[in-house]
This record gives structure tokens, C-alpha cells and sequence, in this order.
């Protein structure tokens, strides 16, 4: 025993106080001594009694005690703790080859008292015990787990290595509600081999006490209303400890298939077919195939008792159940094929010969020139396409809305850069913004795009302006129209100035498509005021030769328009009093860029008559001059 003492009976609780040996006693001085520790330790003597009654004989354990030493357990509460833990410790047989046991109390931070390996005897251990002082601090329950779990079950810490199968037990006492997370730590020191005794005194969340105690947790978590009733679980844990029950069923063996108790221990075992890995706990499928004596021609496969030969698909296994032969799931002649066939790993396949394609059915083929095979209905081309047909029409006609006629544009001998602006502004509202794009795609229908008649680009502006498409883009009103479809409303603000801006310094650019020499035209539609002002920019738009047009509706301020419009008004300002009636602006506004076309060159132009004059007196003046030399020549 440490330090000379004889008897752990003799030991104080304070820490560092022990009663002088028996023979320093007078016979009444020792019965008075023996009292009064019997009052402060009321169970010692029916624990010693038990012990000598009923000897434990458990198997050996790696032990820790993880006790809650914060500021909620009252002082004579902490003693009764330290109580419980010795008398506890009778039922163990506390030595290197036996049990080892380690302890640690936690408050706000880890007070290892003592490790695995530290004490090799039970009045060691139980003298520790009553030498531990009370921290009063806090409630940090994950802290301890996780520490029990990485440091006190550490081999150099004394905890024994996992190939000798000793079970790990951790005792965690506690009063209150943990100050941090608890349940995923728990978890982790579980799956690493640890089984967790979870023992919560009076307000503890039994919820709390499940999510650290290890399964099932009828045998591994217990509640009591005070450190009084502690006590009573000596009796629970002495079943536990001293083999009341088989090993298998107390220790969290983690054997894949079967554990199997011995007096001592337990060990696991196998399913049929299986054999035992080295960590002696999980278990692997034994192969049969393994020692390469199957004679298989292809494929193998391992069942519970043999091994097997497979073929691929496509191939049927021989007589002698090791070789393959190739199936002809077409040898029947039950396919059916119209044109050719085919056999494959598991089926016979139908095929159709070059320029037909195989039918949904399967086995009959049809040309894959649609054009050839239905009644299309174009009025000028039909062009098949992968599995449809179109219909086209000539140059200088567009597609009719039935997809097969065709018609003269409203403005087929019209070619022009055409640029829409249109307001995206909250103020217009989604169903009204539906409204512009079908306006929009009224007027592409008038027009002859392509690529070398009509280009049309668009913007939207609201607080910022985008580019919906630029001019060089799109060459088919379908193309316009579909982007026009995809438009995504912005639904801010109205800055109408920027949108004129961006129009003449990028939408009418090389770079964004503007051809040279090709009337450039620019609709802009707002709903309402400004934000920004638009004079500027629409004039200098108007100066480099832009025709603009100004569509308004509802709100839209007419002071406005006019400034954006070119000259004269009532041939580019147009105004509806709402959205019903933009139709009429529609047709209006098609027959006006139908006919409002610029002249085509014209040789008689001021500035080529100039041209013209000034041509013809310096081929005069040549003429003049080679006759003049001419004359000379002749004398």
C-alpha cells in the first residue's frame, strides 16, 4: 500500500490527511475512529462484506471513470461520487494483468487524476479517489468524451492493444446539461471500440444521457433522482462487472457475425462461408475460385460451398460446365426483319439498309427522305431534316403562318439595320411586357430578314441596358422571334437616355453587324417619364442619319417622344392610351417603314451632278491638251 497505510478504511476524505496504523491506537480510540468513518461511509462495510461473500472473478477491463466535477454538485454531493466510484472498485480485480483504471473529472477544461497505467492495485486507486479535489467549474461533457476517447485509451497511456480483444469501458457521471455537443463525439467513441456507461444524477435530459450511452441502453444508461440514490446502482453494476451476465451481452463486441461468451472473455465467430479476418472481429467470404484450378474459358464466380463457371452474355455454357460457345438468337428465323439482321449478345437485331431507317416496330423500315414519304403540303420546297420535314420558300417570299405557304413580305423590297429599344421598366408590368414581345414580333413578321435583306437587333433597358441580340445575329425572322420569345422582363427602373446612348454607340457598331450603305432605322417604346435625359442622344442619333421612330403608350410623356422622334411627327410618333390598343400602332407603324423607304441612289443628285461636270472638264482638259501636243508633232 502507498505511503504505509494498511487500510483503506484509514484514509480521510480531505485530501493528504491518514490516520496514524492500528498499533499507534488505543483499542478505544480505534472503535471510535472505525465509528465515525462508518458514518461518512455508511456502504463500506456491506460492500466489503459483498466482497467477501461473492468474489468477482470478471474478465480484465481497461476502466475509465469520467466524472462531471462542475459547480452544480454541492460539495458533500462530490463526496458521494467519490463514494460510489470506491466502493464500486471492490468488485474489480485491479492489476496489470487484470483490470487497469484510469479517471478523469471535468469541469471547464480535463483534470486527468490518474491514467490506465498509473496505479497497479485497488487501495492505490481507492486512495486516489478520495485525494481528488472538487474543480466547481463548468459543464463540458463533449470535451471529456473526446479526450477519454484520442488520450486515455491510448496505448502509452496504458490502455491495452485492440488485438487482445479487452473490452474498453468508460463511466461518465454527470448532473446537468452538457455546455457543449455531445452526441457526435459519443458517437465516435463508440465506433472506435469504446462502450459508455452513461449515469445521470436528478435534472439530467434523459435524451442527453441516450445520445452518450452506448446501445442497448436499458444496460447502459441509468437515471437517479439524487447522489444519495447513487448507491443503489452498486448492485446493477456488480451483475455487470463480475460476469452476472454472458460477455457477449455486456460488452460492445463489434463481431460482424456472432460473438461467442467464454468464462472470461468472449470471441467471434463466422457465418458459413466466411472466415475470420486478423482483427478477429469481421468476417470475409472465403474464395473458392482462389487457387485458379476452376478451368473456366471465361468467367467465374465464387458461391457458399464451390466455384462456378459463367459465360459473357452473348455465350452459352457447354456441357462441360467450364466452356463457351457464341448463342445465334437469329438461327430460328422468327425475327421478322424486313431488310437485314443481326445477332447480338442477347438478342436478334433488325437493320435497314443504307438510306432507310428501322420503324418504332422494330423490324420494318421506312426512307429517310420524309419529303418522299408523306403528304407535306409546302407550296414552294420541302426539306427533310433527322426524323421531320420544313417547308421553305423561295427567295424573296416568307413562310406563312400555316408553315407551308408562302407570301410576299409586307416590305420584301424594304432592306434596312433595324434596331428596337424597348422599356423594361416596373411600371410596364410582366403582362404587358408579354405584350411588347408579341408587338415586336408583329413587326419582324412585315419584314424580309435575311441575310442580305432585313438585320434586326433589340435592347432593353431599365435601370441598365442589354443587348437582347445584336444585328449581325439572327438572319431568319423564326431566329428573331424566338430570342424576342426568350426575353427576360428586368422590371426596374427607366433610364431611357443610357438605352438612346448605347443604341448609337454599340447597336449600330461594325462590331454589333451595321452594314455600310444600309439604311439604319431604331423604334424605341416607352411606357412612361424618363429618368435621365434623351435629347441628347437621340439627336446626335438623328444627325448621324438613324430614322427614329417613338412608340408611347399610357404614361409616356409626349415632350419626350417628339425629341426622340425624327421630323415631321405624324409620320414617326406614334401614342395608344394603353396596351389594347397598340394593334393599331402596329399597323401603322408597318405601313409606315413599308413606305417611308430612303431613296436609292440617284446619278442625279446634286452632289453627283458635281461630280458628273467636274469628271467631264478634266477629260476635256486631257483631250485638249493631247491635241495640242499632236499639232505640235504634225509641224
Amino acid at each position: 500500500m502507498q505511503r504505509g497505510v494498511r487500510d483503506p478504511l484509514q484514509v480521510s476524505y480531505r485530501r493528504g490527511t491518514v490516520h496514524p496504523p492500528e498499533s499507534a491506537a488505543s483499542p478505544r480510540e480505534r472503535d471510535v475512529q472505525i465509528f465515525i468513518q462508518r458514518i461518512q461511509n455508511p456502504l463500506h462495510g456491506l460492500t466489503r462484506d459483498l466482497t467477501a461473500q461473492s468474489p468477482c472473478r470478471a474478465a480484465p477491463l481497461d476502466f475509465v471513470f469520467v466524472i462531471d466535477s462542475s459547480r452544480s454538485i454541492r460539495p458533500n454531493d462530490y463526496e458521494k461520487v467519490k463514494t460510489f466510484i470506491v466502493n464500486l472498485v471492490q468488485f474489480l480485480q485491479v492489476g496489470p494483468d487484470a483490470t487497469r483504471v484510469g479517471l478523469l473529472q471535468y469541469g471547464s477544461e480535463i483534470q486527468p487524476e490518474f491514467s490506465l497505467k498509473t496505479h497497479t492495485s485497488r487501495a492505490a486507486v481507492e486512495q486516489a479517489v478520495r485525494n481528488m479535489e472538487h474543480l466547481a467549474t463548468g459543464t463540458m461533457t463533449g470535451l471529456a468524451i473526446q479526450y477519454t476517447m484520442e488520450t486515455a485509451f491510448r496505448e502509452e497511456e496504458g490502455a491495452r492493444p485492440a488485438n487482445l480483444r479487452i473490452p474498453r469501458i468508460a463511466m461518465i457521471v454527470t448532473d446537468g446539461r452538457p455546455q457543449d455537443a455531445v452526441e457526435e463525439v459519443a458517437a465516435q467513441a463508440r465506433r472506435a471500440g469504446i462502450q459508455i456507461f452513461a449515469i445521470g444524477v436528478g435534472r439530467v435530459d434523459m435524451n442527453t444521457l441516450r445520445a452518450i450511452g452506448s446501445e442497448p441502453h436499458s444496460e447502459h444508461v441509468h437515471l437517479v433522482a439524487n447522489f444519495s440514490q447513487i448507491q443503489s446502482l452498486i448492485s446493477v453494476f456488480q451483475a455487470k462487472l463480475c460476469g452476472g451476465t454472458e460477455m457477449c451481452e455486456v460488452v460492445d463486441h463489434q463481431c460482424q457475425h456472432i460473438c461467442v461468451s467464454s468464462p472470461a472473455s468472449y470471441r467471434c465467430q463466422c457465418s458459413g462461408g466466411f472466415a475470420l479476418n486478423p482483427d478477429g472481429k469481421t468476417c470475409k467470404e472465403i474464395d473458392h475460385c482462389a487457387d485458379g484450378t476452376h478451368g473456366c474459358e471465361q468467367e467465374f464466380t465464387n458461391t457458399g460451398d464451390s466455384c462456378v463457371c459463367r459465360c459473357r452474355r452473348g455465350f452459352t455454357l457447354g456441357p462441360d460446365g467450364k466452356t463457351c460457345r457464341r448463342t445465334d438468337h437469329c438461327a430460328d428465323g422468327k425475327h421478322g426483319c424486313e431488310h437485314e439482321f443481326m445477332s447480338t449478345e442477347d438478342s436478334c437485331v433488325c437493320k435497314c439498309r443504307k438510306g432507310f431507317k428501322l420503324r418504332p416496330d422494330g423490324r420494318t423500315c421506312q426512307s429517310l427522305d420524309r419529303c418522299q414519304t408523306v403528304d407535306h403540303g409546302c407550296e414552294h420546297q420541302c426539306v427533310s431534316t433527322a426524323d421531320a420535314y420544313i417547308c421553305k420558300c423561295f427567295e424573296g417570299f416568307m413562310l406563312a403562318a400555316d408553315g407551308k405557304s408562302c407570301k410576299k413580305p409586307e416590305c420584301g423590297d424594304g432592306v434596312m439595320d433595324l434596331v428596337f429599344v424597348i422599356d423594361g421598366s416596373k411600371s410596364l408590368g410582366p403582362a404587358n411586357f408579354e405584350l411588347v414581345k408579341q408587338f415586336v414580333n408583329g413587326i419582324v413578321d412585315s419584314l424580309d430578314v435575311s441575310q442580305a435583306g432585313t438585320h434586326v437587333g433589340l435592347l432593353q433597358y431599365s435601370t441598365k441596358v442589354r443587348t437582347e441580340f445584336a444585328l449581325g445575329q439572327h438572319t431568319a425572322a423564326q431566329d428573331v422571334k424566338r430570342a424576342v420569345a426568350r426575353m427576360q422582363y428586368m422590371g426596374k427602373g427607366s433610364m431611357t437616355g443610357s438605352a438612346l446612348r448605347h443604341m448609337f454607340e454599340f447597336s449600330f457598331s461594325v462590331k454589333d453587324g451595321v452594314r455600310p450603305n444600309v439604311p439604319r432605322v431604331c423604334i424605341v417604346f416607352t411606357d412612361g417619364r424618363s429618368q435621365d435625359d434623351v435629347s441628347e442622344w437621340a439627336s446626335k442619333a438623328k444627325k448621324s442619319g438613324i430614322t427614329m421612330y417613338a412608340l408611347g403608350v399610357g404614361k409616356a410623356i409626349e415632350q419626350e417622344l417628339r425629341e426622340i422622334a425624327s421630323e415631321p411627327d405624324e409620320k414617326h410618333l406614334f401614342y395608344a392610351e394603353d396596351f389594347e390598343k397598340m394593334g393599331e400602332i402596329t399597323k401603322k407603324l408597318k405601313s409606315r417603314i413599308c413606305t417611308d423607304k430612303p431613296p436609292e441612289e440617284n446619278m442625279c443628285q446634286c452632289e453627283n451632278v458635281i461630280t458628273f461636270q467636274k469628271q467631264v472638264t478634266d477629260k476635256l482638259k486631257n483631250l485638249l491638251q493631247n491635241n495640242i501636243l499632236f499639232s505640235a508633232i504634225a509641224r
